[in-house]
């Protein structure tokens, strides 16, 4: 009798402890991985093909993503911030106007989407690139910003070219070789697949946000050992507006460019080979990410994002390699995401932006975000929800001068590209603000007063400004727009986006 109540006893306990189990796992936020790729265009995403079978295929693809300015540091500033370019202070990859230098100075790192995670119960994980310039301007090169559990950032070497490069894992500069084993995109994709993991392991209770961000297919694109020469024979695409030939509707400093030569034809070709096959590698990070989390059992409880911190352009209007521009190469980029409850093959046609991210993350984690975010949480779409009201036009911006110095591949810091190197890093480029609306329309206004209008539906190739042709009344309904987007912050910028004046 006494052994038959001991092991009721033992069976009532047993139940009690599942569901204490089961309730602790039912109040665990999900898991976020976020992959971030650098100067990744849309059109060379879509051939990624673990990423379309992984997570286009399983998840939500966002067919009108865009970045709001073209440029690393300022668009990875708004990442993990949630706001535009004009309310970061960030419009460059170096002093005075961006750099990790100016985000340290300012404190801009104190409130991240890191440390709302973090607060919120997270462990948080950076591999990869931070913010150009890091760590110069910190208190040493083993500084780690606030916000994060675990770090691992080059700080040190050549880590563009994918070798011999330091990293500061945690506090400890760590060094890499030039062996096949140090090539950059592995390390980090062994290392996140390392961090899920531990985390499952030794902190079961604990949700994970890893932030995932290889060099690749940034320049000079150098492809893993395993992947060199295996597209040998691709060239870059010719689309209607390669090498333009009439860019007589063209502002000032585009009209300047001659048309692009022979040889840097070849090189165009040869860039876009190399960062073709540097892909070859974070597809396969993509897969060992969602191999990880399916082994660990965390997959049916993880978001997974594949984004690009902005476009690129290679040979459209005459533009040697670069990005800057408020050409729709430079400002689309890919979105997909595949996660719990998130609708498997529904594309998403609504205007959404790099601005979205960190409030996307807090509504996930659970968190609040700041009042100073200007993006929108995109977890309604995650839903398979249309929001009944949305953004109709999406603010865009490019600050004048130079962006960074023009370095080659030996520097730690970001090279220039081939555009940079044959306009002075960029400065060509005179300073606009602009919309992207969501009836077609790309807008700029120049501050040398020249203004560009396309009709994208009708002209998706930008081939001709149809400004001086458009009426008076459209154009000063769109200057009065973005009149009103262009300080603005927060709700009211939220609320200036749904239309004009």
């Amino acid at each position: 009798m006494a052994k038959r109540l001991q092991r009721r006893w033992w069976a009532v306990l047993v139940g009690i402890l599942g569901i204490a189990l089961a309730a602790s796992a039912a109040a665990k936020s999900p898991n976020i991985v976020f992959i971030l790729a650098d100067d990744l265009d849309n059109a060379a995403a879509a051939t990624m093909s673990q990423v379309k079978v992984l997570v286009t295929d399983r998840g939500t693809n966002f067919r009108r993503h865009y970045v709001s300015l073209s440029l690393c540091c300022p668009s990875r500033t708004t990442t993990l911030r949630g706001q535009f370019a004009h309310n970061t202070g960030i419009y460059k990859n170096e002093l005075p106007d961006g750099g990790f230098g100016t985000v340290y100075s300012r404190g801009l790192e104190s409130s991240t989407a890191a440390t709302w995670l973090q607060d919120a119960g997270y462990r948080t994980a950076l591999f990869g690139k931070y913010l150009n310039g890091y760590p110069d301007g910190a208190p040493s090169a083993t500084y780690v910003p606030p916000g994060w559990t675990s770090w691992m950032s080059p700080n040190g070497g050549t880590p563009y070219k994918g070798f011999n490069y330091t990293m500061n894992e945690n506090g400890v500069t760590v060094s890499y070789g030039g062996l096949e084993a140090d090539y950059l995109t592995d390390v980090i994709s062994a290392k996140a697949a390392s961090f899920i993991r531990d985390s499952v392991a030794r902190f079961p209770s604990q949700p994970f946000f890893i932030y995932l961000a290889p060099y690749a297919p940034h320049a000079p694109a150098t492809p893993a050992p395993r992947h060199d020469g295996v597209l040998k024979n691709i060239k870059a695409p010719r689309t209607s507006s390669f090498n333009e030939s009439d860019v007589s509707d063209k502002p000032a400093w585009l009209r300047a460019l001659p048309q692009l030569s022979s040889t840097q034809i070849k090189d165009i070709d040869k860039l876009y080979r190399k960062r073709r096959e540097s892909l070859l590698a974070i597809d396969e990070m993509v897969k060992n990410i969602v191999d990880t989390l399916q082994s660990t059992g965390q997959l049916a409880d993880t978001y997974v994002f594949f984004a690009s911190d902005n476009g690129f352009h290679q040979g459209q209007h005459r533009l040697d390699s670069g990005k800057n521009t408020g050409f729709e190469e430079d400002l689309l980029v890919p979105l997909t995401v595949r996660g719990p409850g998130v609708p498997a093959g529904r594309t998403v046609d609504q205007f959404t932006a790099n601005v979205d991210y960190a409030p996307t993350f807090a509504e996930i984690a659970g968190a609040s975000a700041p009042a100073f975010v200007d993006g929108r949480s995109l977890m309604p779409f995650l839903r398979g929800q249309t929001p009944p009201t949305w953004r109709q036009a999406l603010l865009l911006e490019h600050k004048a001068g130079a962006s960074q110095q023009l370095r080659g591949a030996d520097s730690p810091l970001e090279p220039a590209d081939p555009f940079d190197r044959i306009t002075g890093a960029g400065a060509t480029i005179d300073a606009f603000i602009g919309l992207r609306v969501a009836d077609g329309t790309s807008y700029l206004e120049y501050e040398t007063g020249e203004h560009e209008l396309y009709n994208n539906g009708s002209d998706p190739a930008q081939l001709r400004n149809v400004y001086n042709s458009t009426p008076p009344f459209t154009r000063q309904r769109l200057a009065s727009w973005l009149a009103t987007l262009k300080d603005a912050s927060g709700a009211a910028l939220r609320q200036a986006e749904l239309g004009p004046p």
